[in-house]
């Protein structure tokens, strides 16, 4: 793609809450006259000023009207830059042409789609387009999935230097996280819950571990979806609300690095909740936890600020390979993973794309595909998240 476009990212979707929350991040890491132009991006001038002088970012920094329902103003914008970040969510409502025109354009592209029927969609009908223009798609760069995918990436880059081989099987264990969701994330599981109950065929999609992947299916895979005791860690462990998406892109993740992690991978993803008859309980109660289908809360709105930076997360990752070694690793973040953390991290992956040009060829990836080594170093000195190999 030529380097010579305006702008070096535009936030699309600038004045929602998430996008609020992107532009005060790349402000205050990367200012307005640093090596990173960006702009922001949404359908009302009206509303761009005021939130750009709410949000204290200066007025150097360009504001640039583009509505989804204005094909021309979507196409100007993806052509003065060279990597769109998008928070136009629900994808599945409203991403679909963003996609295509940054397929067809060579324009690099981020989001923090959690939406895997859509996924499997765009895939099917954008990938050529984006390998033949070398535009970067690239998926899920929030708290679903950066944390999971580039946890089992650095686990397994350990366990090929020190043990010589990947690992075939990890369990990814949230250990502990504080935070919440916000309006826009509801109301993508609200549509697409509505979207499957109308479709047998996304069912299907859903519930396959290798939706992802085209034409490659795996092992078996452990289905997450009921509580269980893991002897190992020793605790029961409960299902983990955003595994469905995240372990398709970590099957993603290993049929685009050629199958690193080997051809008979197995992973799964859950929550642990303790030892004995307490743990037993907890995981209970969280199976059947249906409170996110009813939550009230709308798109635009999310946690206070004080929710955000109180927040936290901490995910374990157990490895271990067919002679029966074993190693651990765990990511940490430092703020609410769906907003705080989130924020951070798709500003970071449009930032490493963007300061990487030759990181990845044309076509839609994942964030550990695309960008691993070089996305996990720009998180742990940027962005709060920690990488570490656990005894």
């Amino acid at each position: 793609m030529s380097s010579n476009r305006e702008f070096g990212v535009v936030v699309y979707g600038a004045t929602g809450y998430t996008g609020r929350l992107v532009c005060e991040y790349l402000n205050k890491q990367y200012g307005v006259n640093g090596d990173v132009k960006w702009a922001m991006a949404g359908r009302s001038i009206e509303k761009l000023n005021q939130v750009r002088d709410e949000m204290g970012i200066p007025k150097d920094v360009p504001l640039i009207v583009a509505d989804a329902n204005d094909p021309q103003s979507v196409l100007d914008m993806v052509n003065s830059t060279q990597v769109v970040l998008t928070v136009v969510g629900p994808y599945q409502k409203y991403g679909s042409d963003l996609v295509r025109v940054c397929s067809e354009t060579g324009t690099d592209y981020v989001d923090l789609c959690g939406e895997p029927g859509w996924m499997h969609e765009m895939i099917a009908q954008h990938g050529e387009a984006a390998k033949k223009s070398g535009a970067r798609i690239v998926f899920s760069c929030g708290f679903d999935s950066v944390p999971f995918d580039l946890g089992v990436h650095f686990l397994q880059t350990a366990a090929k230097q020190t043990l010589g081989k990947p690992l075939s099987r990890i369990k990814g264990r949230v250990r502990a996280m504080k935070g919440t969701f916000s309006g826009g994330t509801l109301e993508s599981f609200r549509l697409t819950m509505k979207a499957a109950a109308k479709n047998p065929e996304l069912i299907k999609v859903l519930t396959n571990p290798f939706a992802l992947t085209e034409s490659f299916s795996g092992p078996q895979q452990p289905s997450g979806m009921t509580p269980i005791y893991d002897e190992d860690l020793n605790s029961w462990s409960a299902p983990f609300v955003m595994a469905t998406i995240n372990t398709k892109n970590i099957h993603r993740s290993n049929l685009l690095l050629a199958h690193d992690y080997g051809d008979n991978f197995v992973y799964d993803e859950m929550m642990l909740t303790g030892p004995g008859e307490k743990g037993e309980a907890m995981a209970k109660a969280v199976a059947e936890d249906k409170s996110m289908a009813n939550d009230p809360m709308q798109p635009g709105e999310g946690p206070s600020k004080e929710e955000r930076e109180t927040g936290f997360y901490d995910v374990l990752f157990a490895g271990s390979n067919d002679n029966g070694e074993r190693l651990m690793a765990s990511v940490k973040g430092d703020k609410d993973p769906g907003y705080g953390s989130t924020c951070k991290m798709i500003s970071e992956s449009a930032v490493c794309l963007l300061k990487n040009p030759n990181a990845a060829s044309g076509g839609i990836w994942t964030p550990a595909s695309a960008m691993g080594d070089l996305l996990i170093d720009r998180l742990q000195e940027n962005a709060g998240l920690t990488f570490q190999l656990e005894g």
